[in-house]
């Protein structure tokens, strides 16, 4: 499942949220992308969304992009004090190798 790009329609979020007027609800929402035949997963998406109305799908979308982006990290907030920087991701495993172990270029 993803947001749209590249894929099968009917596996879209973005797709299943155009057949919506706003505000609205999130069980209207979830309502919405059954009515619209939408796959189990995108209808379990939607039912665990943080806000209980939206006011367009731009809010809907940022609420999904949040979402993915704390699933890539583990989960965690942003507020519990860990250094969330993912750009060098490994760096230290690779730099700060126990002898003996193999390490990249």
């Amino acid at each position: 499942m993803a947001y749209g790009q590249a894929e099968d329609p009917s596996r879209s979020i973005p797709t299943h949220l155009d057949a919506v007027e706003y505000p609205v609800w999130r069980e209207q929402l979830v309502k919405a992308a059954a009515d619209n035949d939408a796959p189990p997963d995108i209808i379990n998406v939607l039912k665990f969304l943080p806000r209980t109305r939206y006011e367009s799908k731009e809010e809907v979308m940022r609420d999904l992009s949040e979402a993915a982006r704390r699933f890539a990290s583990g989960g965690h907030s942003d507020d519990d004090g860990v250094d969330r920087d993912r750009r060098n991701i490994g760096r230290d495993l690779v730099e700060n190798a126990p002898e003996g172990h193999t390490r990249h270029p």
